[in-house]
């Protein structure tokens, strides 16, 4: 299949009259979103900033580095599944302008796992500050209020399912029996005797009850734990009298989490002891319970992303599996902030939980205004703080946590269904970015607009 780029139209003349056909398409492609967010982001520098190069070697490649990148975009302004996007793509012209690659007519692209196999590929070689460093330069200019910004934090929840403890040790269970099947079929072995059937149907029965009694749920637990302690010791003694096997990293990967599992949760049944690091998922073992305290979720499985908003832009401030405390992260927000802007911060917004006795001396040596409540007596001025405070707060309240709700609604960041720790670092990354070119895309076609 042979591959053009847009830069090669003028060189190429395939059949007569399409340049005319193409700047037609142009013109209406500059109109819509998808052209703005186009417009919004630095392709060359960005892609530099990754270290994206021309394949000059072998065949060529579908898309081009900033294609790739391209491509990282569309899939958070389509918000669909990866074949879903490439069925798209293949007749949609302002998708194929978009990534800078023009399919041939009757050519297709059939393979949908290039999506996957690209956002590995830059997964790997994801920095994001120096990523956000690079887009910062370009929107800059765009940007007026430097000089103030808001903060919080919110949980981008991963694709997995609700776990519990008879969840996790009956996926524990099967995962290992399968193994078990696996290694005793390639060497014509006898299955080891472990009444794996019998607990199979405990556990359909004890699924299909709609009300799970806790006598019922501490007898299943305690029989899937012995199950679960037996079989891991066929398999280690399979893998130290069979050392023909084939263990790649995955297979090793997973028995080791497995294996953790089995620690955490007998530690937990039998001795009462809530583990540290508890694993939630045998394909995602680094994802956290993080508890975030509302009302309808008491509980979120995910990322937990510190979000820095700069005149409506929302950066990365730290992003993290594991629990943390985003209070204590005022004074590395007030240094991104200024290594983005390149200006000294002036007002900070932020909820209570940043309104600790170090935060307000910080800010207070720095002479940072906040909306923080007042201690003690309000002094001097106190409705001229007041009203500051009001406005402060409104604008982290309306356009910050707002920001967490349109990622989440409308750029594919309400349930990740990325496969890895890095490649679900990539899909935020892009998640917000994509909202953030296209706000300054807007910002730039206005002005334009105007100046005409």
């Amino acid at each position: 299949m042979k591959i053009r780029r847009l830069s090669q139209f003028q060189k190429q003349i395939t059949f007569p009259n399409f340049d005319n056909v193409l700047d037609k398409h142009l013109s209406v492609f500059q109109q819509t979103d998808l052209g703005k967010i186009y417009e919004g982001v630095p392709w060359n520098d960005l892609a530099k900033s990754f270290g994206l190069k021309e394949n000059t070697k072998g065949p060529d490649c579908i898309f081009s580095p900033r294609g790739k990148l391209a491509l990282m975009f569309l899939k958070h302004y389509c918000c669909c599944s990866d074949q879903k996007l490439i069925e798209q793509f293949n007749g949609n012209i302002h998708y194929q302008i978009f990534c800078d690659t023009i399919l041939r007519p009757g050519d297709i692209i059939s393979n949908f796992k290039i999506v996957s196999q690209i956002r590995c590929e830059l997964a790997e070689i994801l920095d994001q500050h120096e990523h956000q460093k690079t887009l910062m330069a370009h929107w800059r200019p765009h940007m007026r209020d430097l000089n103030s910004i808001t903060c919080d934090a919110t949980c981008y929840e991963s694709h997995i399912r609700y776990p519990t403890d008879v969840k996790i040790l009956w996926e524990a269970v099967q995962w290992i029996y399968s193994q078990i099947q696996k290694i005793c079929k390639l060497n014509k072995l006898r299955m080891p005797r472990t009444k794996f059937l019998k607990w199979v149907r405990r556990y359909v029965s004890y699924s299909k009850m709609r009300k799970k009694t806790r006598k019922k749920r501490k007898s299943l637990t305690r029989g899937l734990l012995r199950l679960l302690k037996k079989l891991n010791v066929e398999i280690l003694m399979l893998e130290q009298t069979h050392t023909n096997l084939i263990t790649t990293n995955t297979y090793k990967q997973r028995h080791e989490t497995i294996q953790e599992i089995l620690l955490q949760q007998s530690a937990k049944f039998y001795e009462g002891k809530r583990p540290q690091g508890a694993i939630v998922s045998i394909d995602k073992p680094y994802i956290r319970p993080i508890v975030r305290g509302k009302e309808v979720k008491p509980v979120e499985f995910g990322a937990k992303v510190h979000k820095l908003q700069i005149d409506g832009i929302s950066f990365i401030e730290h992003l993290s599996f594991d629990a943390y405390n985003e209070g204590t992260r005022i004074k590395q927000t007030l240094y991104t902030a200024q290594s983005l802007t390149h200006t000294k911060v002036k007002i900070l917004g932020a909820d209570a939980i940043y309104a600790t006795n170090a935060n307000r001396k910080l800010l207070t040596a720095k002479g940072i205004s906040t909306d923080f409540k007042i201690k003690g007596r309000p002094g001097r001025h106190k409705e001229h703080k007041e009203q500051i405070s009001k406005l402060i707060t409104k604008e982290r309240a309306s356009r910050l946590e707002g920001s967490f709700g349109t990622d989440k609604e409308y750029y594919h960041l309400k349930r990740i269904r990325a496969r890895t720790e890095k490649t679900e670092r990539l899909w935020i990354f892009f998640g917000i970015h994509t909202l953030n070119a296209l706000i300054i895309g807007r910002r730039m076609r206005l002005i334009s607009s105007q100046a005409a």
